[in-house]
């Protein structure tokens, strides 16, 4: 018997790895298709700046050798097209050593993304998404079958992932306790989606017993997961529809889908057992040298777990091999929203004739329904959600934003849904007035047709205007 591998996991193996690229070209695409306005040489947060001050051995990325527009294009289109030779299963017809180099490019590709990618790459999913896709070097091809080892440390990953969460709730937001945060969290979740009104309009009695199902999916369920079959089977079922429910009721970028695919990596799906040749000594040592270094650099993520004053979604190596997750654990009470507006007044008045810049994903317009984008990632729409919760989260970046409004920027202008102004005619002033946002009844839906009611709260950012018609270099 070969003790190494786990040959009724090849279908396993193969939805994990599909799954997994699908989730690498949707990163690889929102990187190429945003880059410009966020990070690039004329963006909000330039890589060149953050690499004069940020050493390589802290964020180990190619941008710190070479940085240009047009190379990091260049870098994302790469990471795109190897996503999609590795859906194509170009890994299947290369020898084991081939299909692992496969394996490691997109990594190595996201890896230097990621780790020049400041505040717009700051989400827990990033680094899941890089541990994740780490693992999957060394999951193997059709020449072996799935390493034992390596399916046990998918379901570690997934246990950090449910647990961590699971733990931050119970430690963090009382309302998690008292089973009712589910009243608030539909409508104040980072990007609402297109169901997200109806999961908040539900009755209390069931928001209830959706968080005490939480609790159990997220606290209890995880354990089983190392249980003999078919409990795992059932464990990671079980996170798999909870996943789903998460995925119709919000906009969660690729977090939800990775932890579906980790999940199904668990499950035993049923089929004969294809008999593979043995395992290659060299494969054998390599596998297990990486699973030894994981598990001791595993350790500061479980001191993590079990520490009262655990930190969400962090990374304890530059390479961000073995990380911590968690999400929520606070709930807003009150859904906040920064509206930026222009005019082409010379002099611009309180009341004067201000029209509304309209984002993609993150909520404006009452009358309009939340869109689904996910697993896409609106970067810039999630950095406002964060900017509505406090002005010191948006103070790196969004004076540069309104400049670039001014400016009538092309690649900023590409982040939004619609700009008031024509091409040629950029604002004389912008300002940004923060709204308390809340989900219309369904009379007040009846009545008028919003999704949204909104009133004004304060002045977020004062009328502002260009001190200079060019921008700077």
């Amino acid at each position: 018997m070969d003790w190494f591998t786990a040959p009724g996991y090849e279908v396993a193996r193969l939805v994990f790895q599909r799954g997994l690229a699908v989730l690498y070209l949707v990163a690889f695409l929102g990187a190429a298709l945003q880059f410009r306005a966020l990070l690039g040489e004329r963006g909000m947060l330039p890589v060149p700046r953050f690499t004069e001050r940020v050493p390589f051995r802290r964020s180990p990325s190619v941008f710190h050798l070479h940085y240009s527009d047009r190379f990091f294009a260049a870098w994302c289109w790469t990471g795109c097209a190897v996503s999609v030779a590795l859906i194509a299963g170009l890994d299947r017809l290369l020898p084991l050593w081939g299909a692992m180099l496969l394996w490691l490019v997109p990594w190595a590709l996201y890896l230097s993304v990621v780790n020049v990618g400041q505040l717009w790459y700051s989400f827990g999913w990033e680094s899941l998404l890089l541990e994740v896709g780490f693992l999957a070097v060394f999951l193997g091809n059709d020449e072996v079958g799935p390493p034992v080892v390596v399916l046990f440390l998918l379901r570690w990953v997934l246990f950090r992932v449910e647990f961590g969460a699971g733990l931050i709730k119970m430690r963090g937001d009382a309302c998690w306790r008292d089973l009712t945060c589910l009243d608030h969290h539909h409508e104040t979740q980072p990007m609402p989606g297109p169901l997200s009104r109806l999961f908040h309009r539900l009755p209390k009695p069931l928001h209830r017993v959706e968080v005490a199902a939480n609790h159990v999916t997220q606290l209890v369920v995880p354990f089983l997961l190392f249980a003999p079959q078919p409990v795992a089977s059932a464990a990671a079922a079980l996170m798999v529809v909870t996943q789903l429910w998460l995925v119709l009721s919000g906009n969660f970028a690729w977090l939800n889908w990775l932890t579906v695919v980790l999940a199904l990596s668990a499950i035993e799906f049923p089929g004969a057992a294809r008999s593979a040749p043995a395992a290659p000594l060299w494969y054998e040592v390599v596998v297990l040298a990486v699973a030894a270094l994981l598990l001791a650099l595993s350790y500061r993520p479980a001191r993590n777990l079990l520490s009262r004053r655990q930190r969400m979604n962090s990374s304890f190596d530059p390479l961000h091999l073995v990380n911590t997750y968690g999400a929520f654990g606070s709930v807003s009470r009150v859904r906040q929203e920064v509206v930026i507006e222009g005019t082409a007044e010379e002099v611009p008045l309180r009341d004067g004739d201000w029209k509304e810049y309209e984002f993609k994903g993150k909520p404006g317009d009452p009358r309009r329904l939340p869109r689904q984008y996910a697993p896409y990632h609106l970067r810039l729409d999630w950095l406002m959600w964060f900017a509505a919760l406090s002005p010191a989260y948006a103070r790196p970046w969004f004076g540069g934003l309104l400049e670039r409004l001014l400016e009538n920027d092309r690649d900023t202008l590409r982040l939004l849904r619609r700009s008031p102004f024509p091409p040629d005619a950029p604002p004389r002033h912008v300002r940004a007035r923060l709204y308390r946002y809340r989900f219309t009844n369904r009379s007040e839906r009846r009545a008028t047709g919003a999704v949204w009611e909104r009133t004004f709260v304060r002045e977020f950012w004062p009328p502002t205007r260009l001190e200079r018609p060019a921008r700077r270099p």
